[in-house]
């Protein structure tokens, strides 16, 4: 008898109170227990289904079902790549689309049921929309951003502009306040807005980098709007003013007018204590600190906030000083822990550094101890790097932190060569967790900035007590070098987006696994298991086994199922939860760049929806346009 059934009375009397949680919700309009209602399922941002038709039994017999092409008849540019996770509310299934509209379709049967396309050359936020059930006055809303900075509200039955939101159904983002003396600077928003009550939270997209000079731009402040009428009812700044707490974090003026230290990936709250949890990423520029001397509060740290009026609560900073890129980027899971027999209200929380952090998530305080180590200085004069660095006591980092030319790919000789090359042949200085960039040097620090985990996040199940996630092991070259006024940029042809690797092959250099689905044990802290996640069909048969690189989550169901896609070699995935063990695959056209749904179809089917458009951190191309729909045979 396997585990999953031995354990299956305990998990079914667990999943009761599970479903009768989803369930109450439901009585407000909100979701069903059917349903995927937001972008991370709930505002817990667990991406954890009580739907239990498929199991760890019959997931090998699952069958693509529907398919549709996200792009236009008539359309004949390049493909895109869509990040968008879909939503299903009752029979509907709504999702943006990143050749500018909204689509609305029969979730059932992938039937088109309207289209609202965004003017001119307007695309929705390319990592989600957001559902509001309406008020009674105002009928149940789709929310979205676009790239113009614009914050449209749409009726969900057809599609039609609620014209009683901002000015005719759009609320321009790009206010004053914001953009302060930046008119011309781009604004956008990346990722769905979060709804609480009758509020539109939302983030900001303000760049990265050295856009303007001495890293200033617009605010990255995160804001609250009436979902009925679009008025403004709150606005948090994320960069402390003169007068407010952690203002005295950044040295001399450098608060001032100073950009990114925004969320720009997706938030989670606690509804039942009305607390908001805001990922917020690092400042301008993101490379270099010279010029905001200080830990930078509150830059690349999560912050707590009563979600009914941005008052602040508490926060806790994941990296000082941040010249790493090194993001607080994916939505805080919202847990609750078991110890001593107590029920402990819980955070679990990443970056990029690939650390899993365990907070209280009332009063911030560590529930698993934290400490904080040295950190390697900096050769830039006048980078006053942080002397240390947080890390949790356990578990043990989810990624690579460590590079050094005795630890290179080993394999295939061409690719060993390749990368034994490319170390040498640059004096490219390889090193630890934080040592930061070296200057007229090409220099690695794992995990970089393209994550470890990023902004797709992990996900929890809370019949096993187990958080997984999907992990990336794929460095970034970078190299300091000054301009001619004087200031220090990230320069050269090996820095910027380049990864440390083969861009021809797609072949990583660092050491294998590229990519792996990690389990933790929430009760002791321990890593439950390590699993590699993807193949590399481009080496030889017997070399393949590597794990790729990830730009898509995971999604867990109450069956002890885990549905992920995410790595680059085209495949989607099912694993038993417990345990790691992979009992489903199939080849697709493209890879998947988003995270994978599952919901129940109007014909009593449990559903598992893909978006597989290719792309991805290594730089495959975009092959694919596809919304695909998976089920057990009739």
């Amino acid at each position: 008898m396997s585990e999953f059934r031995t354990n299956w009375f305990l998990r079914v009397a667990v999943l009761s109170v599970v479903a009768g949680f989803v369930a109450v919700s439901a009585q407000d309009g909100r979701e069903g227990v059917g349903d995927w209602p937001s972008t991370n399922y709930l505002g817990s941002a667990n991406r954890f289904s009580p739907l239990t038709q498929i199991t760890p039994e019959n997931v090998a017999t699952l069958e693509r079902v529907w398919s549709i092409h996200l792009k236009p008849a008539g359309y004949t540019g390049r493909l895109r790549e869509d990040q968008s996770i879909p939503l299903v509310i009752g029979p509907t299934m709504y999702l943006g689309s990143p050749y500018g509209a909204v689509m609305a379709l029969d979730a059932t049967t992938g039937a088109e049921k309207w289209r609202f396309e965004l003017p001119g050359n307007d695309v929705p936020s390319k990592r989600g929309i957001a559902y509001w059930p309406g008020d009674g006055d105002v009928p149940p809303s789709l929310i979205f951003g676009t790239s113009s900075g614009g914050l449209y509200s749409i009726k969900a039955g057809d599609g039609t502009l609620n014209t009683g939101f901002g000015e005719a159904g759009i609320v321009n983002l790009k206010t004053p306040e914001v953009m302060r003396d930046f008119t011309d600077a781009g604004y956008l928003l990346l990722s769905a807005p979060t709804i609480y009550k009758n509020l539109v939270i939302t983030g900001a997209g303000t760049g990265e980098g050295r856009g303007l000079p001495n890293g200033t731009g617009p605010a990255g402040d995160t804001r609250a709007w009436d979902a009925r009428t679009g008025e403004l009812v709150w606005t948090f700044e994320t960069v402390p003013g003169p007068d407010d707490f952690g203002y005295d974090t950044w040295g001399g003026d450098s608060a001032r007018n100073r950009s990114g230290v925004n969320v720009w990936g997706y938030m989670s709250i606690d509804e039942g204590r009305g607390i908001l949890y805001m990922p917020i990423g690092a400042p301008n520029d993101d490379r270099v600190g010279v010029d905001r001397p200080g830990d930078n509060l509150f830059s690349s740290s999560v912050v707590a906030v009563d979600a009914n009026t941005g008052e602040y609560l508490w926060h806790f900073q994941l990296v000082h000083h941040d010249i790493w890129d090194y993001d607080a980027q994916s939505a805080p899971l919202v847990v609750d822990l078991e110890r001593d027999g107590e029920t402990i209200p819980a955070l679990l929380v990443v970056n990029k550094n690939g650390l899993l952090f365990t907070l209280h998530r009332v009063t911030g305080e560590p529930i698993i101890p934290i400490e904080e180590r040295p950190v390697p200085t900096s050769e830039l004069e006048d980078e006053y790097a942080s002397p240390t660095q947080p890390f949790p006591i356990k578990p043990e980092p989810l990624t690579q932190m460590t590079i050094s030319r005795d630890n290179l790919y080993t394999g295939e000789p061409q690719h060993q060569a390749y990368c034994e090359a490319m170390v040498d042949d640059n004096d490219m200085k390889l090193g630890g967790p934080y040592m930061p960039i070296a200057v007229n040097r090409y220099s690695i620090s794992p995990p970089g900035p393209a994550g470890g985990i990023n902004y797709w996040g992990p996900a929890y199940d809370p019949l096993l007590g187990l958080f997984v996630s999907n992990t990336t092991n794929l460095f970034q070259p970078m190299r300091l070098v000054q301009r001619a006024d004087g200031t220090w940029v990230n320069s050269g042809p090996l820095a910027g987006i380049r990864r440390f690797g083969d861009p021809d092959r797609r072949l990583p250099c660092g050491p294998t696994p590229w990519g792996e689905l990690v389990g933790v044990d929430m009760e002791t802290g321990d890593i439950a298991y390590r699993r590699n996640l993807g193949v590399s069909d481009m080496l030889p048969v017997g070399m393949r086994d590597t794990g790729r690189p990830s730009t898509g989550g995971i999604t867990l169901t109450a069956s002890g199922l885990t549905f992920v896609g995410g790595s680059d070699d085209f495949r989607f995935r099912a694993f038993a939860t417990e345990t790691g063990e992979k009992l489903w695959e199939i080849r697709l056209p493209s890879s998947i760049q988003a995270t994978p749904i599952s919901y129940m179809g109007s014909d009593g089917r449990q559903f598992v929806t893909v978006v597989s458009t290719g792309g991805g951190l290594t730089g495959s191309q975009v092959t694919n346009d596809e919304i695909i729909t998976f089920a057990l045979p009739r």
